[in-house]
């Protein structure tokens, strides 16, 4: 039962169709083709070829719609979320080595 319970706990599995992460984050599915058109993320295919995206890419498409939002031209929202993304690798390796 141990592969089935970590799936719940992944935030990489692509459990979520592509309409129920639309409503989960209040967007349309064509918000989401565009983020994956922006390359922000890729989700994953089902073997039918029907997107499945993670709760990682969901926190990603909820931070892009709330810059959207804001105004950002979604393009310049995806690259600012590549950024905030990259900083918050680099600070989370920062700090493993200097508690390491």
């Amino acid at each position: 039962m141990g592969q089935t319970d970590d799936r719940f706990d992944d935030d990489d599995y692509p459990a979520y169709t592509m309409g129920a992460a639309a409503e989960m984050i209040g967007v349309t599915p064509d918000f989401l083709r565009r983020l994956d058109q922006a390359k922000l993320f890729t989700p994953l295919r089902s073997p039918g070829g029907h997107r499945r995206y993670s709760r990682y890419q969901l926190r990603l498409a909820a931070r892009a719609r709330e810059l959207v939002d804001q105004g950002t031209p979604l393009e310049a929202a995806c690259r600012i979320i590549v950024l905030e993304d990259q900083l918050e690798e680099a600070l989370r390796h920062n700090e493993q080595h200097r508690s390491g």
